[in-house]
């Protein structure tokens, strides 16, 4: 073996899932090629480099790197290297040459050991100075661990949230049980975890490990939207993954109820297996709307008839049929049959679902019940799932809307552990809470949702049931308007003037399982035929870059969305993206830029925040307001990018600032096409929609019937139309575990509720 130091002068190319790295070696003889796994190094770093030469057939003469080891750097020029390449937060590139030109030589010696000798610096203040500390010794201790375990296949990436985890602990915590990784740290899964310990010589059998593997999948269930699982398929997974006997799972399976991080539980004859919190988050909206759907209002008026004259001004019933001619009259409205027993359903009952399609006078209806209760001087609070949702909701009805976090006024206790202050305890201070776009809301917020309820409130809860259900776990909507426990209203009739639009029409045309109205002269409803991919992806993005544009006067970036069914293949998110990104957003010299694994991050790239993030912070422009929290599905653009401290700026909602550090580029991806699943609760102008070959799974009615509703102007589909035609058919759902419909039906049946 041959050793060779230099500095690196250039990374030509990283993988950032193995480490794979190419790079130009300069020393005092020549620059060299230097190919391996080098997951820490840096341009303007100095190493010694242990390996062999090889000779490449198309990229000639390569020294390839079996081992290596960082150096400081001993020379001005190597010194400036290393500080300008921003490993270091605080330091750039003209940083670094203030530094170099008062310190000389002694400039790492100085960083290291009398760091505030920096503060001589024009520019340099004790904030910044204690930033360049930390990052520096971070740098120390966060190469020594992807030394470690960048062998067992963990990125720079994840050493980074190892270390912010565990600091200068990590490593001994990983020697003593690596499982911790998968349970305490996000994105390191059980495979990961298990490729440690079985290279640290943990045993198959190790309780550690098969408790964490029962976890794994339970959670992996959890992702597919199961708020539990059989038990017999779990004990079938899991012997299957984790290559043990069944009866040291059944073992380990026992242990995990003993210490409450799983639940079993026997319904009509099968056990099934919750992580302990969404067992409880089931029982606990159960519970809640049981009491809350059977309080007996004081205050109850019946709306029986509507549109019968007034007789006695002293009738309670004639007094709110009054009121609800009144609204009509000022708003210039004639409420359907359907609609005004919505009303009168609300005025009855603790706990309403109105649901129904597009077109069907959902916001109508919710508006003139705002009134309702608002003439009666109470209290009404509005709410929805995600930010869009909410602005959408302020915007027709002319009112407050928050998030349901905000609204439950979130908080946290760490980085990953958040809490809401509005409980039980601290109730919200409502009348009547108006919860829209509900099939997007999961069990477990739900649940907090409902612990912030007094018993007195009315919850009115309004949705399409035919969209698909929430991202996380749970079935909600459909689970409780199945249990025929709650009162529900359903919006059957299409407004003439919703009528008029394809888009309605057809969406209605999907949930009955009838051939789509396509391409009528003056509407909004197209479909343009293309016989393969390469083609349909050559057509949509003719559309999105110039003619949709052009013709409909549309911004490309902020009114057309492009939704697809699947992440892969060619007109998978991933593909389109980076085709798209291309065309919508090119390159340009004075355009910043941030490589991180496969993407490139570039100002002005349209953005999706991809996990909910409850403690990330962000203020706007002036700083005069600020908050916390983004959330699954946010999308924004990227604002500005600041290499010399490693970070990159995302405005959401047109003034919410938000600051991703480089390590957290993971939360991000680019979205100017998204997955149909993620642009539930969103509305955009124009939808374009490309329509071949998927999974049957991802070929279903509803999915179809959400990605149209998704269009409030245009939807645009390309591709061949048998494929349309088969999702119309295809009333494939993929059904989740949930027992919250039986435990609902339960009370009813054994006559515990009326």
């Amino acid at each position: 073996m041959e050793k060779l130091e230099g500095i690196i002068s250039d990374i030509i190319f990283r993988n950032e899932d193995n480490a794979y790295t190419v790079a130009n070696l300069t020393n005092q003889d020549d620059e060299i090629v230097v190919v391996g796994c080098m997951p820490t190094v840096e341009i303007g770093e100095t190493i010694e480099v242990v390996g062999k030469w090889t000779s490449h057939k198309l990229y000639g003469s390569q020294f390839q790197v079996e081992s290596f080891k960082p150096l400081m750097p001993t020379s001005l020029e190597g010194i400036h290297m290393y500080l300008a390449s921003g490993v270091i937060s605080g330091i750039g590139e003209k940083t670094a040459k203030r530094i170099i030109d008062v310190f000389g030589l002694r400039t790492l010696d100085v960083i290291q050991n009398e760091p505030y000798e920096l503060t001589k610096i024009s520019g340099i203040g004790k904030k910044t100075v204690d930033r360049i500390v930390k990052s520096y010794e971070e740098d120390k201790e966060l190469r020594n661990i992807i030394l470690q375990l960048s062998p067992y296949g963990v990125t720079p990436n994840l050493c980074m949230k190892i270390y912010r985890k565990y600091k200068e602990q990590s490593l001994s915590i990983i020697s003593e049980n690596p499982y911790r990784l998968a349970e305490e740290v996000k994105g390191i899964g059980f495979k990961i975890a298990d490729n440690i310990a079985s290279n640290i010589g943990i045993a198959k059998n190790s309780p550690d490990r098969i408790q964490q593997g029962i976890l794994f999948l339970l959670n992996g269930f959890v992702h597919y939207g199961h708020t539990c699982i059989p038990r017999e398929n779990l004990l079938r997974d899991s012997v299957s993954l984790l290559e043990v006997n069944r009866d040291l799972v059944e073992q380990c399976l026992i242990e995990l109820v003993f210490n409450k991080k799983v639940h079993i539980e026997r319904i009509e004859g099968i056990e099934f297996v919750y992580l302990m919190k969404y067992f409880e988050a089931e029982n606990s909206v159960c519970s809640k709307l049981i009491k809350l759907s059977q309080y007996k209002f004081k205050d109850k008026k019946k709306l029986s008839s509507l549109t019968k004259p007034i007789q006695k001004k002293d009738d309670k019933n004639n007094e709110f049929s009054s009121l609800i001619q009144s609204i009509q009259q000022e708003e210039n409205i004639s409420l359907a049959d359907k609609q005004k027993e919505a009303i009168n359903a609300c005025s009855e009952n603790g706990v309403v679902i109105i649901t129904g399609g597009p077109g069907t006078g959902k916001t109508t209806t919710i508006n003139t019940i705002i009134k309702v209760f608002e003439k009666q001087r109470k209290k009404v609070l509005l709410t929805a799932p995600t930010g869009r949702a909410a602005k959408r909701m302020s915007e027709t009805s002319n009112r407050e809307s928050k998030t349901i976090h905000r609204l439950l006024e979130i908080g946290r206790t760490t980085e990953d552990d958040m809490y809401f202050f509005r409980n039980s305890e601290q109730p919200l201070d409502a009348d009547v809470v108006i919860v829209d776009e509900v099939s997007m809301v999961d069990i477990s917020l739900m649940a907090h949702l409902l612990d912030a309820i007094k018993l007195g409130t009315r919850l009115i809860l309004v949705g399409d049931s035919d969209q698909l259900p929430s991202v996380s776990a749970g079935n909600v909507l459909s689970d409780l308007i199945n249990s025929e426990v709650i009162k529900v209203v359903r919006l059957t009739e299409i407004f003439r003037q919703a009528q008029e639009s394809m888009i309605v029409v057809n969406a209605h045309r999907i949930n009955n399982g009838l051939p789509l109205e396509l391409n009528s002269k003056d509407k909004d409803f197209f479909f343009i035929n293309k016989s393969n991919e390469k083609e349909i992806a050559d057509e949509i993005i003719g559309l999105v870059d110039k003619r949709l544009p052009n013709f409909y006067k549309v911004d490309k970036m902020k009114d057309i969305q492009i939704l697809t069914p699947m992440r892969k293949g060619e007109l998978g998110v991933n593909n389109l993206n980076s085709v798209l990104q291309n065309f919508l957003n090119p390159k340009e010299k004075y355009k910043a830029e941030e490589k991180f694994a496969t993407r490139t991050f570039r100002v002005g790239d349209k953005v999706m925040q991809i996990k909910n993030n409850y403690a990330r912070e962000w203020t706007n422009e002036d700083e005069t307001n600020s908050g916390e929290g983004v959330y699954n599905g946010d999308i924004g653009y990227i604002h500005h990018i600041d290499k010399e401290d490693k970070l990159i700026y995302v405005i959401y909602d047109s003034e919410k600032i938000v600051e991703y550090p480089f390590s957290d580029l993971d939360e991000l991806e680019h979205s100017f096409c998204t997955t149909i699943h993620k642009s539930q609760g969103s509305e955009f102008p124009v939808i374009v929609i490309p329509i071949s070959w998927a999974p049957p799974m991802l070929l279903t009615r509803n999915l179809l019937y959400t990605a149209v509703t998704r269009a409030k102007k245009l939807v645009v589909m390309v591709g061949n139309v048998k494929y349309l035609e088969y999702m119309i058919k295809n009333k494939r759902t993929n059904d989740r575990y949930s027992n919250l419909n039986y435990k609902l039906g339960k009370f009813k049946k054994e006559g515990l509720i009326e």
